[in-house]
């Protein structure tokens, strides 16, 4: 089966240096921003908001859990787990049908 394969990776760091190359701010404000971004995401998330990020697309924490019969039984020990959910935006799911492939050698 065909998979795909990492071609590196992309750090916040980096990131903040691609941005500052587009504007006018120096690289340490991007950084800033970004890590800013970090933080409030997480405080967000963890307060139960969906968070949107624009033409990346939303996250949201889902829960899995025991299902109880009434719902004055569900309690909070019922959850079995936690995790975020990524849906992604429109643009960046028409990103992937611009997206070229080869075979790995």
């Amino acid at each position: 089966y065909a998979t795909s394969i990492a071609n590196g990776e992309t750090t916040l760091e980096s990131l903040a240096e691609m941005i500052a190359y587009q504007c006018t701010l120096t690289d340490t404000d991007c950084y800033a921003v970004l890590r800013s971004l970090e933080r409030n995401m997480l405080m967000e998330l963890s307060q139960g908001r969906i968070v949107k990020l624009g033409h990346v697309g939303t996250f949201q924490v889902s829960v899995s859990a025991n299902g109880q019969d009434l719902e004055e039984d569900v309690k909070a020990t019922d959850i079995k787990k936690s995790r975020i959910l990524f849906r992604p935006a429109k643009k960046l799911k028409q990103m992937l049908g611009t997206l070229s492939y080869q075979k790995a050698s």
